[in-house]
């Protein structure tokens, strides 16, 4: 049996180092560390030239997501963020099979037809991610735009982000039941609460991947997963490896008969 694809967001190795080396100085780690997929940062970027990132990319075996801050539905509008169709072609530049967004302020007024037709004339596949706002960050949003989405038979997949439910106090495992046959990009990271009570990202315990491991049972068999936690030490290499290669086994038949 395949592997799952896994991938790494750049934005793992802490955003001053990224910024400071460029994110072309990832790839060879991500190849090297048997990760599948690269997962570009549209923050982050700096001086980076798409085109050459784009086939330095395809020269390690490696596909490419990109990530953009942006939501797919602005407050007020019924239109899709005008910014969408520019930030496909951007997203094709860099070579990227998917682009990845936030939800933002879904509707019951939102105009999926026209949404239909900025799709229609782009080849990356369009990722809707949880963030951690009160209108983007809820179940309920999400099960009424893929509602919209199966309705009007639109190429339109989540990104599960595992750790995000917990900025508006939204268990996982329920997100998991109700949202899990849409979703085509698992965002990997734990939460913890620090001592000023501010949330933040955290690489999974023993426990953190027991729970990632049920969540993956409500999605497809196989789903592509990413890290998106602090990935930061000496040598980053062996600490890409070692965390790929978990990811990669979760959700596995192999694993599940483990249990028996």
């Amino acid at each position: 049996m395949n592997k799952p694809a896994v991938s790494i967001s750049l934005s793992s190795y802490g955003a001053d180092l990224v910024r400071q080396l460029g994110q072309g100085s990832f790839i060879e780690i991500l190849a090297a560390a048997g990760a599948t997929r690269i997962e570009w940062r549209e923050e982050l970027l700096t001086v980076e030239d798409p085109a050459q990132l784009a086939d330095a990319t395809q020269a390690q075996g490696l596909e490419s997501v990109y990530s953009s801050p942006m939501e797919l539905w602005l407050a007020g509008q019924s239109t899709p963020n005008p910014e969408l169709s520019a930030t496909l072609q951007r997203a094709q530049a860099f070579g990227a099979k998917w682009l990845k967004v936030s939800l933002g302020y879904f509707t019951a007024n939102s105009d999926l037809q026209t949404l239909a037709q900025v799709l229609g004339n782009s080849a990356v596949q369009l990722l809707v991610e949880n963030d951690q706002t009160l209108h983007g960050g809820r179940i309920e949003p999400f099960q009424r735009f893929f509602a919209a989405v199966e309705q009007h038979h639109l190429p339109i997949k989540m990104t599960f982000d595992i750790g995000n439910w917990h900025w508006q106090d939204q268990p996982a495992a329920n997100a998991a039941r109700l949202l899990g046959r849409h979703v085509g990009y698992v965002h990997c990271k734990a939460v913890s609460r620090r001592a000023d009570g501010k949330l933040v990202a955290m690489p999974p315990t023993v426990s953190d991947l027991h729970l990632w491991e049920q969540l993956l049972q409500h999605m497809a068999q196989g789903v592509m997963r990413a890290a998106e936690y602090p990935l930061q030490g000496d040598d980053l290499l062996q600490l890409t490896t070692e965390h790929v290669a978990t990811l990669a086994r979760l959700g596995q038949p192999r694993l599940e008969c483990a249990h028996v």
